[in-house]
């Protein structure tokens, strides 16, 4: 009997430990994504595709209301000028301005690259929440760019509608930057990676500023962003996100 009692404890203390640890690590998750999120911004960036033999360079602009709209405005280059990717909750459209042409992305199409780069639709509106589709484990600790970070595991729930098998995210233990994360495929193929650096201040907040997005793939290969300027809770309406000022928006 005091054999019985005695597992049975080590089972519950165990069972308290692996609860809480779950806990801790999707409060990291969530402050991770907090310090990149608010519940409006404002920002410009730079893209640039680089493959083996080409590379072309975008500027854009990007307003977003957290979680349910996001629209991004392609300012140059000129053969791009004026196309724009509008997310309304569940909903996803480009507009192609130099054909005049409006077109709904379907919930398949959102693991499709956009605008030729290794950033996918699903990557640029976040169709998905890292936070809450995705059960989440610390499963070590590493040193990463000088960093001491968490190294988490994202798994999807059942329920969710989400086009990763699983992510590694390397988090730092000071800031909750979020600084690698490897996205795995439903047989658990390592896809593609994404390294944060260039760790300044912005919009009043200390975040990566440059992001390198590699296909494991493509050797060569890799999508580059920058931002120039971020404004957290930015004063935007609701109603800025329409498919009418996609097509006015400047």
């Amino acid at each position: 009997m005091k054999s019985l009692k005695y597992t049975l404890s080590i089972i519950l203390i165990l069972l308290f430990f692996q609860i809480a640890f779950s806990q801790d690590a999707k409060s990291i998750v969530q402050k991770s994504n907090d310090l990149l999120r608010s519940k409006s911004s404002y920002s410009e960036l730079t893209m640039e595709v680089i493959k083996e033999d080409w590379s072309r360079k975008f500027s854009m602009k990007v307003w977003a209301i957290e979680p349910d709209y996001t629209l991004v405005l392609i300012t140059a280059p000129a053969s791009d000028k004026g196309s724009v990717t509008l997310k309304r909750e569940n909903q996803v459209w480009n507009w192609i301005p130099n054909i005049r042409k409006e077109i709904k992305i379907p919930p398949s199409m959102m693991l499709q690259s956009w605008m030729g780069s290794d950033f996918t639709n699903d990557d640029l509106v976040r169709q998905s929440s890292i936070v809450e589709d995705y059960n989440h484990k610390i499963i070590g600790e590493e040193k990463f760019a000088g960093y001491d970070c968490y190294k988490i595991q994202l798994d999807p729930k059942p329920e969710a509608g989400v086009v990763w098998g699983k992510i590694l995210s390397w988090i730092t233990k000071e800031g909750y930057m979020e600084l690698k994360a490897e996205y795995y495929d439903e047989d658990e193929y390592l896809v593609k990676s994404m390294i944060g650096s260039g760790i300044k201040e912005l919009g009043g907040r200390t975040i990566p500023t440059h992001w390198e997005m590699i296909p494991e793939d493509k050797p060569g290969q890799k999508t580059v962003m920058d931002y120039l300027s971020i404004e957290f809770n930015a004063k935007i309406k609701e109603s800025f996100f329409s498919k009418q000022n996609m097509k006015r928006v400047r």
